[in-house]
């Protein structure tokens, strides 16, 4: 008797995924499996970027090619499992030629039921951390209101590049972005109607020039109004990203947000529970908010719960000077919360993808 790659695959797909519950081939994870006189090569498509978090998925592979060659009766040859990450692209039920951005393999949206959450601070934060895994990423400020790209991302004095109607990204951190922020006067207020604010998201969407990108993450006014209601026509969304603190009335309006989103048939990613609590240096935890209220919403609501993000003054002072990055070197625990919600997306998108769960929404209004 002897191993064939026939086997091989049989006996991979005896790995099944604990949350889709399907074996590795039937989820489309096997990328190549190759039998030779000089032993066994296996590759693997993974979302994950970390060698440790393949870690746990390269010894199933290997206890299961050892199960192969004892029930063979053979010595096991030589085995290699790499892992080649790669971010596909979406099933989408729409053609390239309705799709206004198809070099945009998912575009998320980053929302909240209320202001002061945080929810720009988690947008740019993800952004930053999707990049460091080696995606390519876009993000697009679309809280048209109150615009903050341009403060957390050091754009003040970065003027925007135009060329005949196309608007060039700005490109900081490994993120390209744009804001509406850049086009109008630091100091005036936007006050616009409905048409006005759905022109200007339109414009800023459609008319960026975001090139081929893994992620283009879209930071969303709160609340339920015109600029949700238009990305949900206007791109094939892949789903949306929640922010919430642990308050009571931050949950109430998370909720109607959620409901939105729900509404217009867009997938929810995940919940993020910001400001979840503050270590003083003596190392005593504050709950100032509250404690674990978001994780509770996301449990009765029955969404995925994508972590927390401390109150930490890294943050705030890192956002402001508009050097983002600095979070991600600064304080251990605070660079672990971030990464980890970052590789929470990803892998939640992965999932996503592979549950078939990625058609664009259909909306009507009565």
């Amino acid at each position: 008797m002897s191993i064939d790659e026939a086997g091989v695959r049989k006996a991979l797909e005896t790995i099944i995924d604990p949350q889709l519950g399907k074996g590795l081939i039937t989820l489309g994870l096997v990328e190549q499996v190759a039998v030779a006189a000089d032993g066994i090569r296996v590759v693997i498509t993974s979302e994950e970027s970390d060698p440790a978090a393949n870690a746990p998925l390269e010894r199933a592979i290997t206890q299961a090619m050892e199960t192969l060659a004892e029930l063979e009766g053979v010595a096991l040859p030589p085995l290699e499992v790499s892992f080649a990450r790669k971010v596909r692209l979406a099933e989408q039920s729409s053609s390239s030629t309705e799709n206004p951005l198809p070099n945009v393999r998912h575009v998320i949206a980053v929302g909240a039921g209320k202001g002061g959450v945080g929810k720009s601070t988690s947008a740019v934060t993800l952004a930053i951390g999707l990049a460091r895994t080696g995606a390519r990423v876009g993000l697009l400020d679309g809280d048209i209101y109150g615009p903050s790209i341009p403060t957390m991302f050091g754009l003040d004095e970065e003027v925007i590049n135009v060329r005949g109607t196309t608007m060039i990204p700005f490109e900081a951190f490994g993120v390209k972005t744009v804001s509406i922020g850049k086009l109008v006067d630091p100091d005036k207020a936007l006050i616009w109607r409905g048409p006005m604010a759905h022109g200007a998201f339109k414009q800023l969407a459609l008319q960026t020039d975001w090139g081929p990108l893994d992620y283009l993450l879209v930071d969303l006014p709160p609340g339920t109004g015109d600029v949700p209601l238009t990305l949900a026509q206007l791109l094939p969304l892949t789903g949306a990203v929640l922010v919430c603190t642990p308050q009571r009335v931050a949950q109430d309006d998370a909720r109607r947000a959620a409901r939105m989103f729900q509404q217009l048939e867009v997938e929810i990613i995940g919940v993020i529970e910001n400001m979840s609590s503050f270590t003083g240096k003596d190392g005593t935890t504050y709950d100032i908010f509250g404690e674990g209220g978001a994780e509770i919403l996301a449990q009765t609501m029955g969404l995925p719960f994508l972590g927390r993000l401390p109150i930490h003054p890294e943050l705030r002072i890192n956002l402001d000077a508009g050097t983002p990055d600095r979070c991600f070197s600064g304080d251990p625990l605070l660079a672990e919360a971030l990464d980890g919600l970052a590789n929470g997306l990803a892998s939640r998108v992965a999932l996503m993808e592979q549950a078939g769960g990625l058609d664009r929404p259909t909306l009507e209004i009565n």
